[in-house]
């Protein structure tokens, strides 16, 4: 379960040459290959980098987030774009160390096609799994292990099963508080006209629509039509209404647009979305922070109850993930709720990725 159990020996010859070869001073990243309900999570288990930033400076998270973005992009290129990516790829920097970790068993920076998340709930559940297996907890505990995690947005705690020897399935999460920002908020869409949006916050912004008010079916209708809409929701909804977080401006984004099949009120049958984030990228999971966002939305509406469990289902996968409310508290101004989201995590296998300093296309491409 030691660390240096990623990437292995098997990436050197009989004659001890390090395989791929690569430039001397070429970047070689290990990484730990994993998805949650079909939307991929690429591991960086260690980045130098990162880790001497934070005991350089005692960074906080946010600022090793800004820190990272500034002096490492070229890391979350080459491992999320094209050749070695997809323009659906996601990717998170483990953080074990300082003032970053703030205590927790792990500090996590969440990479996409188009820069850094505040929280990714498909990523936490798979870091859950991959820090019993991996050795950041000292000692597991039998049939569930609790890890902390830091996130950007805040401490989230992952519940594990362990059997002694593996993580398991399925793993859930506690969430930060989230809360609504705005209900029933109208929206000029250009090429749509009025919509109707709900915005809410779990750990990231997202603004939420039935896709039906676009004229479009979540469940049938093409992918990119989908993508074409909710990105133009995005955009005017950035345009229309300013976002403010309680405790740190550089979370005061919206992240993407969820559009749904307009399910909002309680019901035992799954209700079915489909989240389009950063530049256009289309979450093959049910989104985490999504479900965390919706939960509180319909709690706050009084479509639920606490502990109520509710299933949604990822429009492009069918993978499912279950959401409830289980405790009410406040958050800033707002009145908020921590959910509990679950799905399952699967690992994939693990890579070797080299950079060779002489080629043009070394740090990536992005292809839409």
């Amino acid at each position: 379960r030691a660390m240096a159990a990623v990437g292995g020996s098997g990436d050197r010859d009989r004659a001890g040459r390090r395989l791929p070869p690569h430039s001397p001073s070429g970047l070689v990243l290990q990484t730990v290959e994993m998805h949650t309900g079909g939307e991929p999570l690429r591991i960086v288990p260690r980045l130098q980098a990162a880790e001497e930033a934070v005991a350089a400076g005692g960074l906080s998270l946010l600022s090793l987030r800004r820190e990272v973005a500034a002096t490492q992009d070229h890391v979350r290129r080459a491992l999320v774009h094209e050749p070695r990516g997809h323009a659906g790829m996601y990717g998170a920097v483990v953080v074990r160390a300082g003032a970053a970790a703030a205590g927790a068993h792990l500090a996590v920076i969440f990479m996409h096609g188009a820069g850094y998340s505040t929280m990714c709930g498909h990523a936490v559940l798979a870091l859950g799994r991959f820090a019993l297996d991996y050795g950041l907890v000292a000692a597991p505990s039998c049939p569930e292990t609790a890890v902390q995690l830091h996130c950007p947005c805040g401490p989230v705690t992952a519940f594990v099963p362990w059997d002694g020897r593996r993580s398991g399935n399925p793993v859930r999460f506690h969430s930060v508080p989230a809360f609504a920002v705005a209900t029933d908020l109208a929206i000029d869409v250009p090429g749509h006209g009025k919509v109707v949006v709900d915005i809410g916050y779990g750990g990231t912004y997202y603004a939420f629509l039935s896709a039906e008010q676009l004229g479009l079916n979540v469940c049938s209708s093409k992918t990119r039509d989908l993508v074409n809409a909710a990105s133009a929701v995005t955009e005017a909804v950035k345009k229309q209404f300013k976002l403010h977080h309680p405790e740190s401006e550089d979370l005061a984004f919206l992240y993407g647009t969820i559009l749904t099949d307009g399910k909002d009120a309680f019901s035992e049958e799954p209700t079915t979305n489909i989240c389009v984030f950063a530049d256009e990228q289309v979450d093959r999971s049910p989104t985490g922070s999504g479900v965390t966002s919706r939960i509180a939305l319909q709690y706050h509406k009084g479509l639920i109850q606490l502990n109520q469990t509710r299933t949604f289902r990822s429009s492009t996968t069918g993978s499912l993930f279950t959401g409830k409310a289980v405790r009410a508290t406040k958050f800033g101004d707002y009145n908020a709720v921590v959910v509990e989201v679950s799905g399952e995590a699967f690992y994939t296998g693990t890579a070797t990725f080299t950079v060779e300093e002489e080629d043009p296309l070394k740090h990536g491409f992005f292809f839409k």
